[in-house]
C-alpha cells in the first residue's frame, strides 16, 4: 500500500475538498434555521414537534491517522482531484452525488481496521440514500432544502377531534351509518340535509348520550314524546329507542339517529299539524310555516330545558293553550274535584205562554251542581231548573248529539257525569289540530297586534288587539255544500261605503238566468241590471241603495275565493241560532260599528265614528283605504273556551270534524303532511242564452264596462272609464 503521508500534495487536496464540503454545509445550515424562524403556521410547527429534523453536521477535519489507503484501489483518492477542481456553486451538486463518500462515513471509520472501513465504503449508496434512517451526514441537509415546502403538502395535519374517547367508538358509527343509509332514517330531505350538517359540524359525537348514559337533555325529549297525547297528538307516532338495551357502539349510534328523528317529526306536526289543510278541502288556505329542522336541532339540543324548547314548536295562542287545558280535564287529569250531577227526576222549565202565565222553573238541590258543570256563573247557587239552564242544557244535548229538548233526563245525566266522554275529547283534539294551521301571529304587529277572527260554528266575529277583545259582532255564513264560507288568512286593505253588487257568475247561471226563463222581467222588478261583458257573456249588478244584496258596507281582504264581508238587508236572519245562510260571504250585523272599529285602528287620529260612516251612504262608492292592512282569519272552531273559561261546543255544521277525525284514524302509512293540489272554480262567464222579452241595460250605462271583481283585487286589465264614472264590479259569493 502507498503511504498517503508522503504525499503532501495529494493530502492538500483531500482536504481542500472536505473543507469545500463543510463552507457548503455550514452555509446550507444556516438557511435552513432562518427558514425555520419563519415558519408560523401550525400546521408547521405541529410538523416540527411529530418529526425530528437532522442537525447540522459537526465533523472535525481529518487527520493524517483518518486514511488507510489500499493498494488494490488507487482510485479512491484518484477521484478528489476531480472534486477539488469543481467551482464552488457546484459543490453542493457534489454534495448529493450518491457516489461521493459522505464525511461521516470518514469520521466513524474506525482507525486500525481496515475491513470495517471497506465494507462502509461498500454501504455508501445505503447510507447517502436513506439518511433518516443512519447516523446525521454531511448530505442530509442538502436534501433537507427541498424538504420543508413539500412535506406539509403530501402530510396534512388532521384537526384534533372534539369527541370524547368514550364516545368516539359511537361517532365512528354515526358517520358510518349517516354516510350509507341517512334515508332508512330520515325520508325527508331537508331534514336529511339539516342532520347530516349538524352531526358533521360535531365530529359525529352523538347527541343524547355521553359515555352511554342519557344526558338531560335527551332526557326532556323523550318527556315530551312520551306526553305527546297532552297537545292533542299521537305519542304512538315518535316512538322512543331503549337506551337502556343500547350496549355497543352500533345499539347507540343507531338509537341516536331514531331519537332524532321522533324530535324532528315531533316539531314539524306540533307547528304545522299532521295533516295539511288540503287534505281536508279545497276552500281551505292559511299560509305555510313549516319548521326549519336544522334550527330545530340547535334550538333543541341546546335549551337548558329541552322538553320546554321542544314544546314551544305547539300553537302559542291563548285559545289553543285553553284546550289544550281541558282535554286533560275530559280526561280525568284536571285539578279539583269531579263534580257529578245526582240522578233524579227530569227536569222541565216551562216558559210563559202568555202576559197572564207566569213561566215555571222548578226547584231542584241537583241545580247548582249542573249550573257548575255548565259553567253558568250567574247565581251559581241557586236551585232553580230556569230559561238559562235549560238553554245550557239544550246546548249541551246538541253538542253530544242528544234530542235538543232543554229537558234534563236520565241520558242527559249520564252524558254530563261521563268520565272520558270521547266524543268531546275527539272534537277538541281536532280543534287544536286546526290550530296548526293557522299563523303563528295572528295580527299586525305595526298596530298593536290588532286582527280579526270570525268563528263560522259560532256565527261570530270578533276584533281583537293587545290581546284582548275589542269588539263582536254576530255573522250568517255560508250555506254547507259548494256555497260554504272557506277557512282562510288574508289581510283586510279597505273599506267600500255604498258597494255595487257584481251578481258571481255562479249566482247568474244558476239562479238567476233559469228564473229568467220563467219570467223575463223578474230581474227588472228586483232592481238588477243585466248587461253584456266585453266577452259577450252575461253580467248581472246591483247598483248602490238601501235595497243593495250588500248593505251600505263592503270590507274587502283579497283572496281566490271572492269572499269578503259585508252588511245586509236582511237583518232579522241575526235573530236566529244557526246562521249558516249566505252563498259563502259574511253578513256583518252592525258595519258601521264594525267600520268605525278597523278605522280607528288603522288611523286613530281620524275619530271615526259609526255616525260619522253613516253619514257617507248615498248613491256612490267610497273607498276607505287603510294605513296598515289588518289581518282577518277564518276559522273553524267547533270547540273552545268561552270568556268565563267553560268548554264551549257548536255543531259540526259543515262536517269536518268527522272528516278529520276518519284521516288521523286510518293515517297508518299515509302521508298526511302532502299538499293536495284542488282545481279552483272557473270565473269566466260562459255565454247563456237568454229569452226573448228581457230587458238590457243600455250599452252605455256606467254599470256595463267596469272591471270585474276579481279584476278589481288582483290587478288585471281595466279599460278607461267614460263620464260618468264607471262603477266597479265586486262578485260575491
Amino acid at each position: 500500500m502507498r503511504d498517503c503521508s508522503k504525499s503532501r500534495a495529494g493530502f492538500d487536496r483531500v482536504l481542500m475538498a472536505v473543507a469545500a464540503t463543510f463552507l457548503t454545509v455550514s452555509a446550507t445550515s444556516a438557511m435552513a434555521q432562518q427558514a425555520d424562524g419563519a415558519r408560523n403556521s401550525a400546521a408547521e410547527l405541529a410538523i416540527d414537534a411529530a418529526i425530528p429534523r437532522p442537525e447540522s453536521a459537526n465533523v472535525p477535519p481529518p487527520t493524517v491517522n483518518d486514511f488507510k489507503p489500499d493498494a488494490a484501489k488507487p482510485d479512491v483518492t484518484a477521484s478528489v482531484p476531480d472534486a477539488a477542481k469543481a467551482p464552488a456553486p457546484d459543490a453542493t451538486k457534489t454534495a448529493e452525488k450518491p457516489a461521493a463518500t459522505p464525511p461521516s462515513a470518514v469520521a466513524t471509520a474506525p482507525a486500525g481496521k481496515t475491513e470495517d472501513s471497506k465494507n462502509d465504503a461498500g454501504k455508501t449508496d445505503t447510507a447517502t440514500t436513506t439518511p433518516a434512517a443512519t447516523t446525521p451526514a454531511v448530505s442530509t441537509p442538502a436534501t433537507a432544502t427541498a424538504t420543508p415546502a413539500a412535506e406539509p403538502a403530501t402530510e396534512p395535519v388532521k384537526a384534533a377531534s372534539n369527541v370524547p374517547a368514550a364516545d368516539q367508538p359511537v361517532a365512528d358509527k354515526l358517520r358510518d351509518m349517516l354516510s350509507a343509509k341517512s334515508s332508512h332514517y330520515f325520508d325527508r330531505k331537508a331534514e336529511r340535509a339539516a342532520v347530516e350538517k349538524y352531526y358533521t359540524a360535531h365530529d359525529f359525537a352523538p347527541l343524547w348520550t355521553q359515555g352511554g348514559a342519557l344526558t338531560e337533555p335527551a332526557k326532556g325529549v323523550i318527556a315530551r314524546l312520551k306526553g305527546a297525547a297532552s297537545d292533542g297528538l299521537n305519542a304512538e307516532d315518535y316512538p322512543v329507542p331503549d337506551f337502556t338495551a343500547a350496549t355497543n357502539p352500533d345499539a347507540l349510534a343507531e338509537a341516536d339517529l331514531k331519537l332524532t328523528a321522533s324530535m324532528l317529526d315531533y316539531a314539524r306536526q306540533a307547528q304545522s299539524g299532521r295533516m295539511h289543510w288540503s287534505q281536508v278541502s279545497g276552500d281551505i288556505s292559511y299560509p305555510e310555516h313549516p319548521v326549519d329542522p336544522s334550527e330545530v336541532l340547535a334550538n333543541v339540543t341546546g335549551a337548558k330545558d329541552a322538553s320546554a324548547a321542544l314544546d314551544s314548536y305547539n300553537p302559542p295562542q291563548k285559545l289553543y293553550r285553553e284546550l289544550k287545558k281541558k282535554l286533560a280535564e275530559l280526561r280525568g287529569q284536571g285539578d279539583g274535584p269531579v263534580i257529578q250531577v245526582a240522578d233524579g227526576p227530569a227536569l222541565k222549565f216551562t216558559p210563559s205562554r202568555s202576559k197572564k202565565e207566569t213561566a215555571v222553573a222548578v226547584e231542584d238541590p241537583r241545580v247548582p251542581q249542573l249550573r257548575t258543570k255548565l259553567g253558568i256563573t250567574e247565581n251559581a247557587g241557586d236551585d232553580h231548573y230556569d230559561a238559562k239552564v235549560a238553554e245550557a242544557v239544550r246546548k249541551f244535548q246538541e253538542s253530544v248529539e242528544l234530542k235538543p229538548t232543554g229537558i234534563l233526563d236520565d241520558r242527559t245525566v249520564k252524558a254530563i257525569n261521563s268520565p272520558k266522554r270521547d266524543k268531546q275529547i275527539d272534537t277538541v283534539i281536532v280543534n287544536m289540530e286546526r290550530w296548526r294551521w293557522l299563523p303563528r301571529d295572528l295580527g299586525a304587529p305595526a298596530i298593536g297586534d290588532a286582527y280579526v277572527i270570525l268563528n263560522i260554528p259560532d256565527y261570530t266575529l270578533k276584533v281583537m288587539q293587545h290581546g284582548a277583545q275589542v269588539w263582536t259582532t254576530k255573522v250568517v255564513t255560508g250555506k254547507p255544500g259548494i256555497h260554504a264560507t272557506p277557512l282562510l288568512t288574508e289581510t283586510m286593505k279597505y273599506i267600500t261605503v255604498n258597494p255595487t253588487w257584481n251578481v258571481p257568475p255562479s249566482i247568474v247561471y244558476g239562479e238567476y238566468l233559469p228564473a229568467l226563463q220563467q219570467d223575463p222581467t223578474v230581474l227588472e222588478r228586483m232592481g238588477l241590471r243585466l248587461e253584456h261583458n266585453r266577452d259577450g257573456s252575461v253580467h248581472i249588478s246591483q247598483p248602490p241603495g238601501d235595497g243593495n244584496a250588500l248593505g251600505r258596507v263592503r270590507f274587502n281582504f283579497p283572496n281566490k275565493f271572492l269572499v269578503y264581508q259585508h252588511d245586509t238587508p236582511d237583518k232579522y236572519l241575526f235573530a236566529k241560532d244557526e246562521r249558516a245562510f249566505s252563498h259563502g260571504c259574511m253578513r256583518v250585523q252592525n258595519p258601521d260599528q264594525y267600520a268605525s272599529i278597523l278605522l280607528n285602528i288603522t288611523e286613530p287620529n281620524e275619530h271615526y265614528t259609526p255616525e260619522k260612516i253613516r253619514s257617507m251612504y248615498g248613491s256612490s262608492e267610497i273607498d276607505l283605504k287603510f294605513p296598515t292592512p289588518i289581518p282577518v282569519n277564518i276559522t273553524y272552531q267547533t270547540a273552545f273556551v268561552d270568556d268565563a273559561g267553560k268548554l264551549q261546543f257548536r255543531k259540526d255544521v259543515y262536517g269536518r270534524d268527522g272528516l278529520m277525525l276518519s284521516m288521523l284514524r286510518n293515517s297508518k302509512n299515509k302521508d298526511m303532511e302532502t299538499i293536495v293540489a284542488h282545481s279552483q272554480p272557473s270565473y269566466s262567464h260562459p255565454v247563456g242564452n237568454i229569452p226573448s222579452g228581457t230587458s238590457f241595460a243600455s250599452d252605455n250605462s256606467p254599470y256595463s264596462s267596469g272591471p270585474s271583481f276579481f279584476e278589481r283585487l288582483f290587478g288585471g286589465p281595466t279599460p278607461a272609464p267614460a263620464p260618468p264614472r264607471p262603477q266597479r264590479r265586486i262578485f260575491t259569493r
